[in-house]
């Protein structure tokens, strides 16, 4: 496989001809819509007719985890076309109350558990401190992480629904813990691994990005990476949102700033354990940027690309963050879009394979993106059960 990056006046037919490609696997590969029109600069995967992996390159080819968080209203047609790249499925997500009683999301989840299973992919319960209002509640975290009485009714709860429905673990995903509640938080964690793993169950627990131990913030305060990663099974690294809805534009996720993370946290944590995330969207965002006036749009990646053929907008490409961006006018108002191709992703799973970390994690995988998980498929050999 190789990236071809759109030249001018270059169509679909033009560069199967000059790669060798086949025209139909183009267009399949790269979710293009009829006619067919392409952006300046936008970068396609292109496998060449009866292309096969040598023996040589067999043998480099490094296992790896891929998971993916999906919402329970993805289409059944995304899922399905999706979990064949996926050693792992984590349903987003399970709530819980004070007492301790498990809030069910509010579609039934078995259908993904069981397609799941079916692909040999694992599925995971995402645990979540979401409130009513749908934002992450450290009031709950609190309440959880300092009562025994409330943990154990949890932890019960966890066992039984985890038993009926046929997940295989738990991801832990609580954001905004308190920095006073940083100790309760990585012993409830430690009590969660060592009561499941006794099922046969996996914890995992999702990680703000650090850049080190005392960094300041609400995000990452409450964040012991050392502790928590001895304490649960391996974890998830959020690597992502540096370019975010209130934010300035720029990428979402910059293969610089991933790094930083990414070394911080083999710091603390082996890499073995370490799987590191990757977005599957992007944000537009109206120019000028106000702050605390501005909102961004958020975006899939192929309908960024669909943007800007339609509103003509080259793709340009930032060396440095490793993703690609395009602005475009619309009413007058002057727009600037970031998001994710194949470049970006070949970025990362680079960065993925240069420390030997133990896989890569899509957030999230509701939108299809064949080529960015065809891409994962060639580089990596996908790790089933």
């Amino acid at each position: 496989m190789e990236i071809y990056v759109v030249q001018p006046e270059d169509t679909v037919d033009r560069i199967a001809e000059e790669t060798g490609a086949d025209a139909a696997s183009i267009i399949s590969t790269n979710q293009l819509e009829y006619p067919y029109r392409l952006a300046v600069g936008q970068a396609l995967l292109v496998s060449k007719k009866n292309e096969y992996l040598t023996e040589a390159e067999k043998i480099r080819r490094r296992q790896i985890s891929s998971s993916g968080y999906a919402y329970p209203f993805i289409s059944s047609w995304v899922l399905e076309q999706t979990l064949p790249y996926l050693s792992e499925l984590a349903v987003f997500s399970y709530g819980f109350t004070v007492e301790g009683e498990l809030i069910h999301p509010t579609l039934d989840d078995g259908g993904m558990v069981r397609e799941a299973l079916l692909t040999e992919a694992k599925p995971t319960l995402t645990l979540t401190p979401l409130g009513k209002d749908g934002h992450f509640n450290n009031g709950l975290v609190s309440a959880l992480v300092r009562q025994q009485n409330v943990q154990l009714r949890l932890l019960r709860n966890l066992v039984r629904v985890m038993t009926e429905k046929g997940y295989q673990g738990v991801n832990i995903d609580f954001e905004y813990v308190l920095p006073e509640d940083r100790d309760y938080f990585t012993a409830f964690v430690e009590k969660t691994a060592n009561l499941l793993n006794q099922f046969g169950f996996y914890v995992t627990v999702a990680l703000a990005p650090k850049y080190s131990d005392n960094q300041q913030g609400l995000l990452y305060e409450g964040m012991d990476y050392k502790s928590l990663g001895q304490a649960a099974n391996w974890v998830f690294l959020m690597t992502y949102e540096w370019g975010y809805t209130y934010g300035p534009p720029m990428a979402v996720a910059p293969v610089n700033q991933v790094r930083r993370v990414v070394e911080y946290a083999l710091s603390r944590i082996p890499a073995y354990k370490i799987c590191m995330g990757i977005p599957n969207y992007g944000y537009d965002w109206p120019l000028p940027f106000v702050r605390g006036t501005t909102k961004a749009r958020t975006l899939g990646n192929i309908e960024a690309v669909q943007m800007a053929i339609f509103y003509g907008a080259p793709v340009q490409f930032d060396q440095t963050a490793q993703s690609p961006y395009f602005t475009y006018w619309q009413y007058g108002i002057e727009h600037q879009v970031w998001f994710e191709d194949v470049r970006s992703y070949q970025a990362k799973y680079n960065l993925a394979e240069e420390y030997s970390l133990r896989g890569v994690g899509i957030w999230q995988v509701n939108q299809l993106f064949r080529a960015g998980w065809e891409l994962l498929d060639y580089r990596f050999q996908i790790e089933k059960k």
